[in-house]
């Protein structure tokens, strides 16, 4: 459920970022010049955040113990980061006081008309689905499996010995041959 929650909000979040959050206009030599701004415009935090979460969710089936706790924390504060980055660029008109100024020239301009979308909304809901997978990983994830310790370092594991070698084996006696050594014994 975490992982479905976690990834689907990650996505939620990075298509929300990439669509328009505010629109309006600047007046430009008499007349009303059209503006618009994506949420990546606005702010970059949500599609930035919705990719550290990414990474935090497939990182908390890798890791154990303290590692998958402090990982789940970070995904937590991932998904609650873009919750709060979204509702503060729901009604931020920054990106588009910027837009008139370039347009009209003047560096005081700003936007008139300003409309916001409901896409910051849509980010914020899926920075919610996150921090719920960041949750669900902090309060279950002890009960998860964890990929093997095959691989980790500092494992201490038996290892096999290779069996002695019999010398009347014919690769043996070529061998020997190969090291100088008189095989027959003598």
């Amino acid at each position: 459920m975490a992982l479905l929650c976690g990834a689907l909000g990650a996505a939620v979040a990075l298509l929300a970022t990439r669509q328009r959050w505010a629109e309006g206009s600047a007046t430009v030599a008499g007349g009303a010049f059209p503006l618009t701004a994506k949420g990546s415009d606005v702010t970059g935090v949500p599609a930035a955040l919705a990719i550290v979460g990414l990474a935090a969710l497939v990182a908390v089936f890798a890791v154990r113990r303290t590692g998958r706790l402090l990982v789940s924390g970070l995904l937590t504060l991932s998904g609650a980061g873009i919750v709060a980055a979204a509702l503060a660029g729901a009604s931020d008109g920054s990106a588009l006081d910027e837009q008139a100024a370039q347009a009209s020239g003047d560096t005081s301009a700003t936007v008139d008309a300003l409309t916001h979308t409901g896409w910051p909304y849509v980010a914020a809901a899926g920075g919610l689905l996150i921090l719920l997978a960041g949750v669900l990983a902090l309060r279950y994830g002890s009960r998860w499996p964890a990929m093997s310790g095959r691989y980790e370092r500092g494992t201490a594991r038996p290892r096999r010995t290779a069996a002695p070698p019999d010398p009347e084996r014919p690769e043996e006696i070529w061998k020997a041959l190969d090291r100088g050594e008189d095989p027959t014994g003598a």
